[in-house]
């Protein structure tokens, strides 16, 4: 059994220009990787209506308990305008012990780094008693429809068991070791559309200008005070994302007005309590104001905390005796792919540094790409002891 390189990985995975929804071969191309390991692989193509077919990998090698699971996406953001690159984001190239490329990061390197160290593992023991396994989906950067949540569907379908999952996101804000996610707020989006009637400027009393609800409706929901955090989440926020009113015309009341928000709320709340919540704010000053409403809401995701137990503080351990560092426990952040895995597995998120994820010359001291696959290695061979 050969081992691998996670730098040559890394390399080759960043090759393959896998902006979501495209997976430009990355999926079989790991797989081809993995089954060399002796994984049994599978390639699952999930399609909706109205949303772009996505290809996504589980592969598993062994068939006892417990089943350790590695979670990830080869899917990336687009690089945005090619010249603001020092290099072409897919053609990963090494400058001053740094590997840049678009997912150096974020977070083919991961992939790359855990499939080292299953390498390294399977070589040493010949004799797994227990079960590795990789979830991989191509749809994490876009509206992870297709991806995750329906290999998860999949999985319970098939009675497939995952004893615990290590998501390989990046969760470090500076320096490799900083930081364990161990959970995530949950996000919900809305659009509120107030309809009242047009006019012309000059007589607004033969009209219902719908902008002053909305404006109305926006303050009061600024001010409103979600909750003070507690000792796992920070506090929940809203954010107004967008106000838009479809009028050119200088001197003509809209008939409609629309403005759009987003939620990361911690557990204090569910998705169900805010909706409610907006609506009886939206409901009260629309009717005060004599105006109709609607409004779409839309739900990424609950928020979700894996209390620390064995297997979160092993790894904390190994974490800190390789970087040096105590990682912090943490919720912070945007959403993750955690969120549908959870579902089935208790889960940790522990992968990279976040500095340049999504930026131009995203990047990774190929130290960082070392040190993670000894992390990932350790944390194997404890597992499994």
């Amino acid at each position: 059994m050969a081992i691998i390189n996670e730098l040559k990985l890394s390399k080759d995975l960043i090759r393959f220009p896998s902006v979501t929804p495209k997976d430009a071969g990355a999926i079989k191309f790991l797989s081809k990787k993995l089954k060399k390991l002796g994984f049994n692989c599978k390639i699952l193509e999930f399609k909706g209506k109205g949303s772009k077919p996505i290809k996504n990998l589980y592969a598993r090698i062994g068939k006892k308990k417990p089943n350790l699971c590695y979670a990830g996406h080869t899917d990336v953001v687009p690089p945005g305008n090619l010249k603001d690159w020092t290099v072409n984001p897919f053609k990963p190239t090494v400058k001053k012990n740094h590997l840049i490329g678009r997912g150096a990061n974020d977070m083919k390197s991961s992939i790359a780094c855990f499939t080292a160290a299953v390498s390294k593992f399977l070589q040493r023991n010949k004799n797994l008693s227990g079960s590795i396994s990789f979830l991989i989906t191509g749809d994490e950067e876009g509206f992870a429809i297709n991806g995750t949540k329906k290999v998860v569907d999949y999985l319970k379908m098939k009675n497939e068991k995952i004893d615990f999952c290590i998501v390989g996101e990046p969760t470090n804000p500076n320096k490799l070791g900083e930081m364990i996610k161990i959970g995530r707020r949950g996000s919900i989006s809305g659009t509120i559309i107030i309809s009242g009637s047009q006019g012309h400027v000059a007589y607004p009393h033969l009209s219902n200008n719908p902008i002053n609800t909305l404006l109305k409706i926006c303050k009061k929901l600024k001010e409103q005070k979600l909750d003070k955090g507690n000792k796992n989440f920070q506090p929940s926020n809203l954010e107004l994302t967008s106000i838009n009113v479809d009028n050119k015309a200088t001197n003509v009341i809209p008939a409609r007005a629309k403005a759009q928000f987003n939620i990361r709320f911690n557990n204090l709340h569910t998705s169900s309590s805010l909706k409610k919540k907006i609506n009886s704010i939206v409901k009260n000053l629309s009717n005060k104001n004599k105006c109709k409403f609607k409004i779409d809401f839309h739900v990424s995701g609950e928020s979700f905390l894996t209390k620390p137990n064995k297997t979160i503080y092993m790894a904390r351990n190994i974490i800190k005796k390789i970087t040096k560092i105590t990682p912090v426990f943490s919720t912070t952040g945007g959403t993750s792919d955690a969120r549908f895995i959870r579902k089935i597995s208790p889960c940790l998120e522990f992968g990279l540094v976040n500095k340049t994820m999504h930026r131009v010359d995203e990047c990774v001291p190929l130290k960082d790409l070392k040190n993670l696959s000894k992390i990932y290695l350790r944390i194997l061979e404890d597992y499994f002891k």
